[in-house]
């Protein structure tokens, strides 16, 4: 039996939320209905997508692979409604969008997908730079949409901001440490511990936040701005990370396994959104963009 739309929404549905509970809680159904879609899908595929645990679930490789094939199917389904509601051939015009660097490769990049699939006519040009210079473009009328994080968006009055999504603060382990098992992790237990600092966008100010606020300097072994070497470096062991869940992924580049876990206390969120010039006469391929986008937030939110 070939698996279903439905199935595909249930499980990116669980891989994005982290447990079943939570699946089904943003999904409106019940949580038989998950783990049923789940044990079909696997049967189907002849996988374990999830592995099984008193915690709840983590993904496995297999289901991490099978993740990017799911999300892009449902998107190209969306895209394929998309079609019969207009001529997307007879749009043209151009379209000039800001990103931080945060969420250039998880965010973005599947979003300016859809849209040139949606509208191929539009000329798409994209900048990326930090959030300050984002808003200056904006506020100057040089962008027409920036996707970024809009947690500390510093000119509210001058700009609009819509949120995308909210990503909390986890912490990043290698396979094998000691707190990987622990039931509760608290700030005071990473205090000591030797920590990969990611510094783009907010990340290291608010990082430096959390552990100045129990009264010690955070012990940064490494200073990184890509993902992929915080990744690498957490998978051999150098350190932990306190990252969003948006830039997640149990496996490095080398293929060694990275472990999350949740932390006790009141860690911020990461919010990212579309952001674009309060007033402003927008332009019909930006608001076409800001619908893919919200288009994106809803099927995230089913």
């Amino acid at each position: 039996m070939a698996f279903t739309l439905r199935q595909l929404q249930y499980f990116v549905a669980v891989a994005e939320q982290g447990t079943v509970s939570r699946a089904a809680q943003n999904l409106s159904i019940s949580q038989s209905s998950v783990t049923e879609a789940i044990k079909e899908l696997e049967g189907d595929l002849g996988v374990e997508l999830f592995e099984r645990h008193p915690r709840g679930l983590s993904i496995t490789h297999k289901g991490h692979q099978f993740l990017r094939h799911a999300t892009k199917i449902l998107a190209d389904v969306s895209d394929a409604r998309r079609t019969f509601s207009g001529d997307p051939e007879t749009v043209t015009g151009s379209l000039q969008l800001g990103v931080t660097s945060l969420v250039a490769g998880y965010v973005l990049s599947d979003l300016l997908a859809r849209y040139r699939r949606a509208w191929p006519g539009v000329e798409v040009s994209a900048i990326e730079d930090n959030g300050d210079y984002l808003e200056h473009l904006l506020v100057g009328g040089e962008l027409d949409v920036a996707v970024m994080v809009i947690s500390n968006l510093r000119d509210r009055m001058a700009l609009q901001a819509e949120i995308l999504e909210v990503s909390p603060y986890r912490l990043w382990l290698p396979l094998g440490h000691p707190l990987v098992g622990a039931d509760i992790i608290s700030l005071a237990d990473i205090a000591t511990e030797p920590l990969i600092m990611l510094t783009i966008d907010e990340i290291e100010e608010n990082t430096g936040k959390l552990l100045m606020a129990l009264g010690t300097r955070p012990h940064v072994a490494f200073r990184t701005r890509s993902v992929e070497a915080v990744r690498s470096l957490v998978a051999t062991g150098a350190g932990v990370a306190l990252l969003p869940d948006l830039v997640y992924r149990p496996w490095s580049l080398e293929g060694d396994r990275i472990e999350s876990r949740d932390v006790s206390g009141s860690l911020p969120a990461v919010q990212v959104g579309m952001v674009w010039r309060r007033g402003s006469s927008l332009s019909q391929t930006a608001r076409d963009f800001i619908g893919i986008a919200q288009g994106q937030r809803t099927m995230r939110g089913r």
